[in-house]
């Protein structure tokens, strides 16, 4: 396993030193709740940082907004160069939520634009909390806010290995299970391309393209590749493959899900007016149609409930569920 391993030029001074004890002693305690107090730039960070390396937790450091956010993961990078540090924020450029004005019998649909590169920062969070413990993620309050479930998100990706039996479309086909999408035009994060015997995947977490070259039904070569200048990086063993998105479900809870909603749609409809229950039933019997043929809907977190198989009013998976119990929140 690896550790968390604080690099720093200097070593704690003044207050610090008496404050890194204090609270390490507090979390071997089993303290639920300790605080540091200090002036702007009196080192809270950097003691942080000591308590992190010596409490050797998974840390999610919970930011009130994004500057904020954006500034402590800049310093905890350059604290654990040899560890994970990943940065959670929203991915919404933009957001108009949907709405339905009765007498006009006019629906306004929801529309988003969402920050691909924030959504690649997301996504590799999450692949690191799955795979490994040396992890900090520094967030905003956008990690309480619903997310798929981890144990599909976990359970759905594969293992690639060198030497593997597995036929091209066999991969190709697990790869759009779990929401990749094909073009061979243009590869960007969360596409793949097929050309030959070479499969070309860009994750959703990833930078680089991973390329699998196979020979008949076996896999004979994975190699890291930059995307910019086809130039190889790296020859890898194996690489595992997490779904492109968070909400991905297997093919057995889509159907049943798929009947949840028809049953509360059926219960809901006799409650509303004409125009509105003939709305409604139309919306969505177009999301039920869009899931079955294509495994996802624009807006599909509306359904997320549905998917999970949980009662109303339940709370929804967040980052925070994504974490092992012992986790370390600041």
């Amino acid at each position: 396993m690896t550790e968390f391993q604080l690099v720093a030029s200097f070593a704690p001074a003044g207050s610090q030193p008496e404050a890194i004890k204090q609270l390490t002693k507090g979390l071997k305690e089993d303290k639920q709740y300790q605080t540091l107090l200090g002036v702007t730039g009196s080192g809270k960070t950097f003691t942080m940082a000591n308590v992190i390396a010596a409490a050797q937790k998974p840390t999610l450091v919970l930011a009130h907004n994004k500057t904020l956010a954006a500034q402590l993961y800049a310093e905890f990078c350059d604290f654990f160069p040899h560890n994970r540090v990943e940065y959670f924020v929203s991915y919404y450029d933009y957001y108009q939520p949907e709405s339905y004005i009765p007498a006009k019998d006019q629906y306004i649909e929801k529309d988003s634009a969402i920050n691909p590169k924030i959504e690649m920062l997301r996504l590799a969070t999450t692949a690191s909390l799955s795979q490994r413990r040396d992890v900090i993620v520094v967030a905003s309050v956008s990690c309480i806010y619903g997310l798929g479930n981890p144990e599909n998100f976990r359970n759905m990706g594969f293992e690639l290995a060198v030497g593997q039996k597995i036929s091209r479309s066999d991969i190709v086909s697990r790869l759009i299970d779990i929401l990749f999408e094909r073009n061979d035009l243009e590869l960007m994060p969360g596409r793949f391309r097929v050309k030959g015997d070479t499969i070309d995947i860009i994750p959703g977490y990833f930078n680089d393209i991973i390329r699998i070259e196979m020979f008949g039904d076996e896999i004979e070569r994975i190699s890291e590749v930059d995307k910019n200048t086809g130039a190889k990086k790296e020859i890898l063993k194996y690489f595992y493959v997490y779904p492109a998105r968070h909400f991905v479900t297997p093919e057995s809870a889509r159907e049943a899900a798929i009947q949840s909603i028809e049953a509360e749609l059926s219960r809901v409809l006799p409650t509303h007016g004409l125009i509105e229950a003939h709305r409604l039933e139309q919306r969505t019997k177009y999301d039920i149609e869009m899931i079955r043929e294509t495994g996802s809907t624009k807006g599909i977190e509306n359904y997320s409930r549905h998917f999970d198989g949980r009662k109303a009013g339940e709370k929804p998976y967040c980052l925070l569920d994504y974490f092992p119990d012992d986790f370390l929140l600041i």
